[in-house]
């Protein structure tokens, strides 16, 4: 019983990157009048709010609401929805961008929360930064050294987690960074049928949390690795993360910022490389189809990789992270982890600038020469959309985009059938 609750656990934990946002009694329903949410500059929207119970109007309702660009939410009013229904007039954007319209109704004492976010031609929107013209230089220098480092791997076999067509493996890698080594630790599963096989490396969102690794794909004949990020385990109790995740973890994203060599994530990017490494040394591996795929921070990870590793033929990045996050100091919304927002000023340091241009997604996007299926929304406040755009904009390689205007940070299953089935079209040839 102990070890299915653990089991259990990791996997809901696993899973919440991707989740629906739970139901409430009360839903408030805002939207903009273009079915597609988009707009040209200077057109006028309109939003229509609706505040339902039990799939009816809720009349006298009142709320109060926001409108302005995302994350720089400027007019603020409040109104008595007498049907339970109001058109609420939005203006208009002068450049490329988002405007968002963000609505509390107040039922019974409990506030109740939606938003619906316009979109003002963001095939226009452009990174805020510029890359170093070192870029690459730096990047291929910090391959080169993790090529020096053996990878050292070792294989542990999780019997309670293996089926009867595929064998699970929790995976230890030597990974290389400034100074030294670390580990790498990841969930691998492998078919067990004689034969030879595409792979797909799975990197994960932000956080701190175990893995239960990719066994549904990987049954249907793809060898598949998710990692973690954290040079630790991914197999232990779920409590250990917990306490990680509020002490030395806390806030790793901003771990020397300062120090470009030293940042927190050049071992994290070199790790998904490492991965790479350990894929395709594999004798079932089949010599050609890799693919890497992950949302929010995986999302940025999965353009990162691509761009990096050649031997990436495909990217399904969903709402990537990390993308134009200098966004902010051109007064308008940057990608998570909002280093540069209003709220840490004490990043605002030239050092700190210049670093985060060597990480920004946006750079590795225009490096990026494979073919990749991006996936995002437009009501996502954790990855808002003016940064995902930057970074999508950025792309010349083949690109499909998938839009799914309602959602925030989570995705519709729909969405994540899409995907999938993108990936096992690519990795399978039929």
């Amino acid at each position: 019983m102990k070890k299915l609750f653990y089991i259990l656990s990791f996997l809901l934990v696993s899973s919440l990157a991707f989740a629906q946002p739970a139901t409430q009694m009360i839903k408030v329903m805002v939207a903009p009048d273009h079915e597609d949410w988009t707009y040209k500059i200077g057109e006028k929207v309109t939003f229509s709010v609706t505040v339902l119970k039990w799939g009816n109007p809720l009349k006298n309702t009142k709320i109060t609401y926001q409108i302005g660009p995302e994350k720089f939410e400027t007019k603020k009013d409040s109104a008595t929805l007498k049907d339970g229904m109001i058109k609420l007039d939005g203006g208009t954007m002068t450049t490329s961008g988002f405007l968002r319209c963000t609505v509390i109704a107040k039922v019974d004492g409990k506030e109740y929360r939606n938003l619906a976010t316009a979109a003002f031609e963001p095939e226009k929107i452009q990174p805020a930064l510029e890359m170093p013209s070192d870029f690459m230089d730096f990047w291929n220098k910090a391959k080169a050294n993790l090529a020096k480092v053996p990878m050292d791997a070792k294989m542990t076999l999780l019997p309670e987690r293996c089926t009867e067509t595929v064998n699970v493996y929790h995976l230890n890698l030597q990974n290389y960074k400034e100074g030294g080594t670390t580990r790498l630790y990841g969930i691998l599963c492998v078919p067990k049928k004689e034969g030879k096989y595409p792979a797909l490396l799975r990197v994960p969102g932000a956080g701190v949390r175990p893995y239960a690794g990719d066994v549904r794909t990987a049954e249907k004949g793809v060898i598949t690795l998710e990692i973690g990020i954290h040079g630790i385990p991914v197999t232990m109790d779920l409590g250990v993360y917990t306490d990680l995740g509020v002490a030395a973890l806390s806030g790793y994203w901003a771990y020397n910022l300062d120090n470009r060599d030293q940042y927190y994530y050049k071992k994290v990017f070199m790790g998904c490389v490492r991965a790479n490494d350990f894929l395709v040394s594999l004798p079932q591996f089949d010599g050609t189809n890799l693919a890497v795929v992950g949302g929010s921070q995986g999302g940025a990870l999965s353009i990162i990789t691509a761009a990096l590793d050649s031997r990436v033929k495909w990217a399904a990045p969903t709402y990537p992270a990390m993308s134009d996050m200098v966004g902010y100091l051109k007064g308008r919304a940057g990608g998570w982890p909002h280093i540069f927002d209003k709220n840490n000023p004490h990043h605002n340091t030239e050092a700190k600038i210049k670093t985060a241009a060597y990480y920004d997604v946006v750079n590795f996007a225009k490096n990026l020469k494979v073919p990749c299926i991006y996936s995002m929304g437009f009501n996502d406040e954790t990855c808002p959309p003016t940064s995902m755009w930057a970074a999508y904009n950025s792309i010349s390689s083949p690109k499909e985009l998938k839009l799914y205007q309602e959602t925030g940070h989570w995705t519709f299953p729909e969405e994540n059938e899409v995907i999938q089935n993108w990936l096992l079209d690519k990795l399978i040839k039929k």
